[in-house]
């Protein structure tokens, strides 16, 4: 099958209707690159599990009719249900526009727009590229000190008015010494197609310590493909864990650098997928100077006809002696249809080192079942209470305390939907 390609005639006058400000610089060389490689297909190592056709589709019908800014509905209800959940100081980016009113403003931060300072870096990577050429403005993050609150970046869309196409660039700088704790929550509604492109860097200085918690919870059939880059700083440590819990085609890709003596890397996940989702977790870290330390730990429960990736790389570069890089990938299917395809990878250009990886793929143990139900349990309830146990953990370790209380009602919520669907 030939495999759908972005209108880039179509792109390139959405692009030169944009305003001509600091960032037309930016969307030109981005623009460029798109031009001359395009968008990735199956054919491409990196994304042979993953079709994009789906965001091209949209994209290239959203392009068609004028590439105008989404309005959608009233999100504000939907809004200060997120908010409410999590205590933090929220940025909010609404249909693909910044709303700060929602922010409670901390001395130890500062932000800025993209349109009021220097343009962002053009990554040179394909769905990047796509996201600077249609940037009408971004956020600029500067963490000066510890905070009270978790940072929050909450991305919201409602797709009612016709095929729709959100961007949202964010930057995101921890000053040296400092502590902070940032949620990125990204949910949207809506009976129209909808795809939503972010991408999120984030810099951690020397001795920073940074909790990062992504939660995905969009409309089952939107489309989401996010990258957050990350570069670690000496003796800095950066804990991060992902909940994806809805979506139609979600694609999420971490690059993290530890270019640095004493970095530490916790990087934990969970996805929770059903009948018509496909989930899609790249993970890349380079270890590029020794010692420094790395750990992986992703968890999926699939049901219904659904597939979820999970690729985890971690190169350990020439010179980078001491480091311990860990991986693991542990997977549980309700459903003769599901699907998961895992793929751990090491790459090992040093020679004192520690590294090690593995994953699994199993049913539900019939006899844990047995079990439970002995002790009186209903088959429902006992297939609830294993897998609750199997993402238990994960949840535990959100690095965002403020967030856990919501993360464990939201994977809760979704796993009676799995559970059910497995049993009636």
């Amino acid at each position: 099958m030939k495999p759908a390609m972005l209108s880039i005639d179509s792109l390139k006058s959405a692009v030169l209707r944009l305003p001509d400000d600091v960032l037309s610089a930016t969307r030109a060389a981005a623009l460029a690159n798109l031009d001359e490689h395009g968008l990735p297909t199956v054919q491409h190592e990196d994304w042979k599990y993953t079709d994009l056709r789906p965001a091209i589709d949209i994209s290239n019908r959203w392009l068609a009719d004028g590439a105008a800014r989404p309005t959608g509905g009233d999100l504000s209800e939907a809004i200060v249900s997120v908010t409410g959940s999590i205590d933090a100081d929220w940025l909010v980016i609404a249909n693909g526009a910044i709303d700060m009113s929602h922010f409670n403003s901390s001395p130890g931060i500062e932000i800025e727009r993209f349109s009021e300072s220097a343009a962002p870096f053009v990554m040179d990577r394909p769905l990047a590229d796509l996201n600077a050429a249609l940037l009408q403005d971004g956020l600029r993050v500067q963490v000066h000190a510890a905070t009270e609150k978790p940072l929050g970046l909450l991305i919201i869309d409602d797709a009612n008015s016709g095929a729709a196409v959100t961007q949202v660039n964010v930057e995101i700088m921890v000053a040296p010494g400092c502590d902070v704790e940032i949620v990125e929550y990204q949910t949207s509604s809506g009976r129209d197609d909808h795809y939503a492109n972010s991408v999120v860097t984030l810099d951690i200085g020397e001795a920073a310590h940074t909790g990062y918690v992504r939660i995905q919870e969009r409309r089952i059939g939107h489309v989401q493909t996010g990258r957050l880059s990350v570069s670690v700083g000496k003796d800095a440590r950066f804990a991060m864990a992902s909940y994806d819990l809805g979506g139609g085609l979600v694609r999420n890709d971490v690059d993290i650098d530890l270019g640095a003596k004493g970095a530490d890397l916790v990087c934990n996940g969970l996805y929770l997928a059903s009948d018509g989702q496909h989930i899609d977790n790249h993970i890349r870290i380079d270890h590029r100077v020794g010692p420094a330390s790395s750990s992986q730990e992703f968890r999926g429960i699939l049901n219904g006809r659904c597939r979820c990736v999970w690729n985890g790389k971690a190169i350990v570069h020439k010179g980078a002696d001491g480091t311990d890089a860990k991986q693991a990938n542990h997977n549980l299917l309700l459903s003769d249809n599901a699907e998961i395809d895992a793929k751990p990878e090491l790459e090992i250009y040093a020679d004192d080192v520690k590294c090690s990886h593995g994953t699994t793929v199993g049913q539900l143990d019939e006899a844990a079942l047995f079990y439970l139900r002995s002790r009186g349990l209903g088959r429902h309830e006992a297939i609830q209470a294993l897998t609750r146990a199997f993402a238990a953990d994960l949840v535990g370790r959100a690095p965002v305390s403020a967030a856990k209380t919501a993360i464990a009602a939201l994977v809760d919520a979704r796993l009676a939907e799995l559970t059910l669907e497995r049993t009636s």
